[in-house]
């Protein structure tokens, strides 16, 4: 299986992922924006990840790669690719297929639960409810032809889901306690002010290990059901 990553910022990397990929004897390359926007032929790729970051969509006059990067993401999805976003990588996936994305109400980030959606048979089915790690502050509309899969108390799309390879999770299932103090230590300022939904360092770090071996342990549902129909 031949993965390829695109990955923002440097403290954002693949957590659980990477120990799940190693597993599974998986090829892996990346495009790091933050060095070079250079980006391989589709023909060469299986399995498309796009990780988060403090960027938006949006920003494509500051951030000109990022045009390139939708473009590559739709052609990933036009393409019957398996293609995963994570916070920004959802974001990018909805933007890439025509959706709007937008400061959501209030921040969101910590640990706080999404619910499932009412999903249609064969559609990959979220726990009844699951504390995750959350660091956004947009949302988007679901893109044409989605599944919407879940939803927190203050950002309606969590999760959703088009045909049967392509997951875009606001939320972060990847994290370990080593990429959660990484975020904390370069996003500190986001955490002011503070709000019913913006968590101190002091909640965000202190969560028992059970709490990253269940997101992590979802995590690896998901990728098992992305990639099971791929060779």
């Amino acid at each position: 299986m031949r993965v390829h990553v695109l990955q923002h910022v440097l403290f954002e990397g693949l957590g659980s992922i990477e120990a799940w990929l190693s597993h599974r004897g998986a090829r892996v390359s990346y495009t790091r924006f933050f060095e070079s926007a250079q980006l391989p032929p589709l023909t060469d790729i299986d399995f498309v990840i796009a990780l988060g970051g403090p960027m938006s969509t949006n920003d494509e006059k500051q951030l000109p790669w990022l045009q390139e990067e939708k473009h590559f993401v739709a052609e990933a999805i036009a393409s019957n690719k398996v293609v995963l976003g994570i916070c920004l990588g959802a974001q990018l996936i909805a933007s890439a297929l025509g959706a709007r994305v937008y400061p959501n109400p209030e921040k969101e980030i910590g640990w706080f639960p999404v619910f499932p959606e009412p999903v249609v048979s064969g559609t990959f089915v979220f726990p009844e409810n699951t504390e995750v790690f959350h660091w956004h502050g947009e949302t988007f509309d679901l893109p044409s032809g989605a599944l919407h899969l879940a939803s927190s108390a203050i950002c309606r799309n969590q999760a959703f889901q088009i045909g049967t390879r392509v997951i875009g999770l606001q939320f972060h299932l990847e994290t370990t306690p080593k990429s959660a103090e990484a975020i904390v230590s370069n996003c500190a300022n986001e955490l002011l002010p503070k709000s019913r939904y913006v968590q101190t360092k002091s909640v965000l770090l202190s969560v028992p290990a059970a709490n990253y071996a269940g997101i992590n342990g979802l995590m690896k549902k998901i990728l098992e059901y992305l990639i099971r129909d791929v060779s």
